[in-house]
C-alpha cells in the first residue's frame, strides 16, 4: 500500500523551522492533489501546504507544533479510494424525506442546520483574526471543507469592508482570569530579531521636520490627471521613497551594512516599504527603486500591500533590502524612533501631519508639518553622514524639483505626464 510521506518544504533560503498554524482538513479525509491541507507560519510569512498526491491524510504534527524543513508533516495513503460515495448518498438522503412527502416542516428542519453549518467553525489563525478585528462568530463564509473558516476567508472579508458587528459598551467582565496565548513563530522572531539589533547595533535617532506644503500642492493640482494617466494614486509614500533614493546617491555609506570586518556597500535601492496587514507589521521591498518614476513606485507599493494584505506576500518579496522606511504617521504617530531592520543600517520613520505656525520670511503662517526620524547604526553611519542624509531628504521632499535634473516643466516630468 503506498504511502507517500509529505515533508516540509523549504519556504525560503536561511528558514530552518515552520510551525503549523492550522489544519485545514480533518485526520483521516481524503485529499486531493493541490488541495490546501494546512497553513504554516514562517519567521517571515504564513504559507498553504498543498497535498502532493490525493489519498486519505494521517497528521504526523498537530496545530502549533514547531517542525523542522524536511521533517515529515504528514502520510497520504495514495490507494485509497476516492469518496464519490459519499457524495451521493447526501444527495439521495435530501430528496428522501421529500418524497415522504406530507411532512413540509421535516425538509425545513434539516436546512437550518446546513445554513448554520455554512458559517463553519474557524481554524485557529482565523480564530485569531476575527478576535483581533472583533468579528462575531458568522460573520465571515468558510471555504474550507465542511464550510470551515480559513484565515485567507477572513482576509478576504476584511479587504471587503465587512463591517464588524456592534460592541457594547464595555468588554471589561469584571473577571480576574488570566488567559495565556501563544506567540505566533513569526512574532517570537521578530521580537529576537528587535532585542538583537537593541544589543548588537549602536542604534541612534536624528530628527527633522518637513513642510509639506509642497507635496501636497502637487497632489491637490495633479492627483486626477495622474490617476487617469497612470491608473494608480498619487500618494506621499512615492515622493518620500524618490527623496531616499536621490539622498542614498549622495550618502550611500547610508545604503550600506556590516558583512563581518567589511562594509558592504550597494550601487542600487531596494527600499523596504512598512506595511500593515492582518498577520502584523510586514516589509515587502521595492527592487531598484532608484531607477523608477513615481507611477512605477505607487504600482509596486500597492501590489506588494495587497499582496501583503491577503496573506499572500513570499518570502523573496520581503528579503534583501537596503534601506526601510515606515509610516507610523497613518496610526496617528506624531514622533518615534524607528529601530533598524536587520541587516541594514538605517531606517527612515515618517509621522503624522500637523498643521503648525512656522516663520516664514519672517513672519507666521501656518503649514502641514511632518516630522521625520532617522534612526542608524553609529557603528557604520557617523552623525554628520546622517543628518546630513536627512537633511538632504527634507530639502528634496520641500523643494520637489531637486530631485530631477534639467528639463523644461519638473512637475510634469516628476510625474511622468
Amino acid at each position: 500500500m503506498p504511502i507517500l510521506e509529505m515533508k516540509v518544504p523549504s519556504p525560503g533560503e536561511s528558514i530552518l523551522e515552520v510551525e503549523i498554524a492550522s489544519w485545514l482538513v480533518e485526520e483521516g479525509d481524503y485529499v486531493h492533489k493541490d488541495q490546501s491541507i494546512a497553513e504554516i507560519d514562517s519567521d517571515k510569512a504564513t504559507l498553504e501546504l498543498p497535498a502532493e498526491m490525493s489519498g486519505t491524510i494521517t497528521f504526523k504534527a498537530a496545530e502549533g507544533d514547531a517542525i523542522d524543513v524536511g521533517a515529515v508533516v504528514c502520510l497520504i495513503d495514495t490507494d485509497a479510494a476516492a469518496p464519490a460515495a459519499k457524495a451521493a448518498p447526501a444527495v439521495k438522503a435530501a430528496p428522501a424525506p421529500a418524497a415522504k412527502s406530507t411532512p413540509a416542516p421535516a425538509p425545513a428542519a434539516v436546512a437550518v442546520p446546513a445554513a448554520s453549518h455554512a458559517a463553519g467553525h474557524p481554524s485557529p489563525t482565523a480564530a485569531k483574526l476575527m478576535s483581533e478585528n472583533g468579528m462575531g462568530q458568522g460573520a465571515v463564509q468558510g471555504t474550507g471543507p465542511g464550510g470551515r473558516v480559513l484565515a485567507q476567508d477572513v482576509v478576504v472579508a476584511l479587504s471587503k469592508g465587512i463591517s464588524a458587528p456592534a460592541q457594547p459598551a464595555s468588554n471589561w467582565t469584571g473577571s480576574r482570569e488570566i488567559r495565556m496565548e501563544k506567540m505566533s513563530l513569526l512574532r517570537r522572531k521578530v521580537a529576537e530579531r528587535l532585542v538583537t539589533v537593541k544589543n548588537e547595533t549602536a542604534m541612534l535617532t536624528t530628527f527633522n521636520e518637513v513642510d509639506m506644503k509642497p507635496i501636497m500642492d502637487i497632489r491637490k493640482k495633479y492627483k486626477e490627471a495622474f490617476k487617469t494617466h497612470h491608473g494608480v494614486g498619487l500618494g506621499f509614500m512615492s515622493f518620500f521613497t524618490k527623496a531616499v533614493t536621490s539622498a542614498l546617491e549622495l550618502y550611500p555609506m547610508v545604503n550600506a551594512m556590516i558583512e563581518g570586518k567589511q562594509v558592504q556597500l550597494h550601487d542600487y535601492a531596494d527600499i523596504g516599504i512598512a506595511v500593515s496587514s492582518p498577520k502584523g507589521l510586514m516589509v515587502p521591498v521595492v527592487r531598484n527603486a532608484e531607477s523608477m518614476g513615481l507611477a512605477q513606485i505607487e504600482a509596486e507599493i500597492k501590489r506588494l500591500a495587497i499582496k501583503a494584505r491577503d496573506g499572500k506576500i513570499t518570502v523573496d518579496e520581503m528579503v534583501g533590502g537596503t534601506f526601510t522606511i515606515t509610516n507610523g504617521g497613518v496610526f496617528g504617530s506624531m514622533l518615534s524612533t524607528p529601530i533598524i531592520n536587520p541587516p541594514q543600517s538605517a531606517i527612515l520613520g515618517m509621522h503624522n501631519i500637523v498643521e503648525r505656525p512656522v516663520a516664514i520670511n519672517g513672519k507666521v503662517e501656518i503649514r502641514p508639518i511632518m516630522m521625520v526620524a532617522l534612526s542608524y547604526d553609529h557603528r557604520i553611519i557617523d552623525g554628520k553622514e546622517s543628518v546630513s542624509f536627512l537633511v538632504a531628504v527634507k530639502n528634496m521632499l520641500e523643494n520637489p524639483e531637486r530631485m530631477l535634473f534639467g528639463s523644461k516643466d519638473p512637475v510634469e516630468v516628476l510625474l511622468g505626464l
